[in-house]
């Protein structure tokens, strides 16, 4: 329920056409429709030589990718390269290593072998024709979308813009470099939440710590640009957790206080004035994890215009996962031959699992046993 809330919160972003290299992560906001047949004319697909008719071929010259096209009589060849296109008249290609040639006593060379009709040829529209649809809308633009969209001819995407985040990590007892002090802890979400929001298609505008003060906060959620403010810690009711009270001092308004999953149960999703949010990952490492792909990636996804699915794949496990008695609990798991393994150290402060982890089960309450099939959600 709160991923689906996370998703409905916001609309996509505007439209803009961008160059392929300023496309890569983020969504496209058309249907990617080819401008060209593909391929755009017959071409071979080996390397030897293009036939016309029946063997053997008397040999006549040379085609090679990217010059024009000659006619080919009844009976001739030519050498062609991969990806050259067809002279007019061929009727398959012969590969080079099963022709063979012959010196004539005139001079000329022939050429035997036996060839099929439209052997070895990538006959024009063999992937698809002009103004076919190659991909629907609110895919993200990947190095593979980039090749395809080249290929078909296109110089420029019209994709959603790109969500903006500003990443609030509060706590007097974070440190950024060294060691753990007395009462003092590294902050591991500063390092871990860049990369993953990247991977989710989101601009970086800024990390920055705030101490536990109410007012730092107050006004740093009030005059951030960010399309989505993204805050670590504060979410629970303890004597420095001040976001409830900075939300309600800068107009915010919660849509989800609190989801029943552990770890991250105190995460909160609200909107704020202009069309912004915020998202409030608990403190805790792995608890925080949780809140990001509850509720900040599902809102990111909605943001960028990337068709979110329904629910996760499902995948058998290897092992029992114990649950909650009344909560949904998210498991850090890797896979196995045998399904999916979970692993250990999956406190709400512990990361050693996750770092091995390729994805997190999602456990109903009660548990599942081994066999029995868990709710996936991938890690970025």
């Amino acid at each position: 329920m709160a991923r689906r809330t996370a998703t409905a919160a916001a609309r996509p972003l505007p439209v803009e056409p961008v160059s392929p290299a300023a496309a890569v992560g983020r969504t496209l906001a058309e249907p990617l429709t080819a401008l060209t047949d593909l391929p755009a004319f017959d071409t071979s697909a080996m390397d030897g030589w293009a036939v016309a008719g029946p063997g053997p071929w008397r040999l006549s010259g040379r085609v090679l990718a990217g010059q024009g096209r000659v006619p080919l009589a009844d009976g001739a060849a030519v050498e062609i390269a991969t990806g050259a296109q067809l002279p007019s008249g061929a009727t398959g290609v012969l590969r080079r290593e099963r022709g063979r040639l012959a010196e004539l006593p005139d001079g000329a060379v022939q050429l035997h072998g036996v060839v099929g009709p439209g052997q070895d040829v990538r006959p024009r529209g063999q992937e698809c024709g002009r103004g076919e649809e190659l991909l629907p809308a609110g895919l993200p633009v990947t190095p593979a979308v980039l090749g395809l969209a080249a290929a078909a001819g296109h110089d420029r995407l019209a994709v959603h813009r790109r969500p903006t985040v500003e990443l609030l990590l509060l706590g007097d007892e974070l440190l950024t470099s060294g060691v753990p002090a007395p009462g003092r802890v590294r902050d591991a979400l500063g390092p871990l939440l860049p990369p993953w929001l990247a991977a989710a298609g989101a601009e970086l505008l800024g990390s920055r710590y705030v101490r536990d003060d109410f007012g730092l906060l107050r006004d740093a959620i009030r005059h951030s640009p960010a399309d989505l403010v993204l805050t670590t810690g504060g979410t629970a009711a303890g004597p420095v957790d001040f976001l409830h009270a900075a939300l309600e001092a800068t107009g915010g308004r919660l849509l989800v206080d609190g989801v029943a999953v552990r770890p991250g149960h105190p995460m909160l999703l609200a909107a704020l004035p202009g069309g912004r949010h915020l998202v409030g990952l608990p403190g805790n490492p792995l608890a925080a994890v949780a809140g990001l792909v509850t509720l900040a990636l599902p809102l990111l996804h909605a943001l960028s215009g990337r068709v979110a699915p329904a629910a996760g794949p499902t995948e058998a496990l290897a092992a029992a996962l114990p649950g909650h008695p009344v909560d949904t609990r998210l498991h850090p798991v890797r896979r196995t031959p045998a399904g999916l393994a979970p692993l250990p150290h999956d406190g709400p402060a512990m990361l050693r699992g996750l770092a091995r982890a390729e994805a997190l089960a999602v456990v109903p309450p009660g548990g599942l046993a081994a066999g029995e099939r868990a709710e996936v959600l991938p890690l970025p």
